[in-house]
């Protein structure tokens, strides 16, 4: 597996925001939970227009995070790990699974009830953090490790970012809609041109996400667009899809994605709050992450190899891809946004965010103990 440079700052900006994310989500709560717990929550509702700041968060700074996942998809799929089917369909498959058997097992409790929409919570993966807790065991980990989590966290949010089209969209503007994919067509136009002024692309991304926010789709999937209309040419670093991944990854390690922890997970806990332990979500979110995580990447990729459409990587065994599939089962940053968009209630808002943050600890807790085994036993 080549390793490139842009992978390398990739993967340490993620590590690095995984720390920062965690420190942020203690430093939240325990604001949320202390004297000033009043003045923090009102200061997410400060109006910026017609608008509180957490809406300009997750509807806008989101949709900056999506660009950067769309260039690094993008990237993966010319010149990465993605490029070549046979290895891609590694990662591919592990990610399909991670989706799959979450979703499933999440509709087993909650099925025909007024919580079923929030199936696509525990189908999502966090790089931020799961590469986070993957850095702590440091040059233990072989690269292909790295990379396979990487790339199967990157489909992960390519997969969360169809569902949110296709089950989160409410009421379709289909003026605003039309307009916004006409913007995405002349870009792509001028990308065929060879036009590679990175102004008029980000000038058309601002536009298309304007049009994309008051036609009903969820503004963040302009990203993602975006991404696949800057030209990639041959992926060189003077390339402005280059250019503009490397200038994006730490903007949004550290203050995107932080900021979205702040704001989301503003959690007051009562004196009662283990109660919702009991309710058919919680057992949806906690077991669809910690349980269907690793049992649908691991069986998904075992499936796909016995096809062999795909082979494991010599230095990766069985064992460490199961504590990979718990890594995996570390949702927080998309599964709370999916929970935004499937809940309308505050209060069962609040409390899926306390399940995803159980779930995500377990997982992660159990991913770097199965991992610092294998390694301490020589495998």
């Amino acid at each position: 597996m080549k390793r490139t440079k842009l992978f390398i700052s990739f993967f340490n900006s993620e590590k690095a925001g995984g720390m920062v994310l965690l420190l942020c989500t203690i430093i939240s709560l325990l604001l949320a939970n202390s004297n000033y717990s009043v003045q923090y929550n009102s200061l997410w509702h400060i109006q910026i227009g017609n608008h509180p700041l957490e809406y300009w968060i997750n509807d806008g700074l989101m949709a900056v995070f999506f660009l950067l996942i769309g260039l690094e998809l993008e990237r993966e799929i010319y010149k990465g790990e993605l490029s070549k089917i046979k290895e891609a369909i590694l990662p591919l498959s592990g990610a399909l699974g991670g989706m799959i058997i979450p979703a499933i097992i999440y509709l087993l409790f909650n099925s025909n009830t007024t919580y079923q929409k929030g199936f696509g919570i525990p189908m999502a993966t966090d790089i931020a953090f799961a590469i986070g807790i993957l850095s702590l065991l440091g040059n233990r980990i072989p690269l292909s490790l790295k990379i396979f989590l990487t790339a199967l966290a990157v489909i992960d949010d390519l997969g969360a970012i169809l569902m949110i089209a296709l089950f989160y969209t409410k009421t379709i503007y289909f003026i605003n809609l039309a307009i916004s994919l006409a913007i995405f067509v002349f870009l792509l136009l001028l990308n065929r041109l060879k036009i590679n002024n990175l102004i008029i692309y980000l000038i058309g991304g601002v536009l298309m996400w304007y049009f994309m926010l008051n036609s009903g789709v969820h503004a963040t999937i302009t990203g993602i667009l975006l991404a696949f209309a800057i030209p990639f040419e041959d992926g060189r670093a003077n390339s402005i899809s280059y250019k503009l991944q490397s200038w994006l990854h730490y903007p949004v390690a550290f203050v995107v994605i932080p900021l979205f922890a702040l704001c989301n997970t503003a959690i007051h806990l009562d004196t009662n709050w283990l109660n919702i332990i009991n309710e058919p979500y919680s057992f949806g979110i906690v077991f669809g992450l910690t349980i269907g995580k690793p049992i649908g990447i691991v069986s998904f990729v075992y499936l796909s190899i016995k096809l062999k459409l795909t082979h494991l990587p010599k230095d990766i065994n069985w064992n460490k891809l199961l504590a990979v599939g718990f890594l995996g089962g570390i949702g927080f940053t998309m599964s709370i946004f999916v929970t935004l968009l499937a809940f309308d209630s505050t209060q069962i808002i609040n409390n899926s965010k306390i399940m995803i943050l159980i779930a995500s600890l377990l997982s992660g807790c159990i991913g770097y103990i199965l991992l610092s085994n294998n390694f301490k036993s020589g495998e």
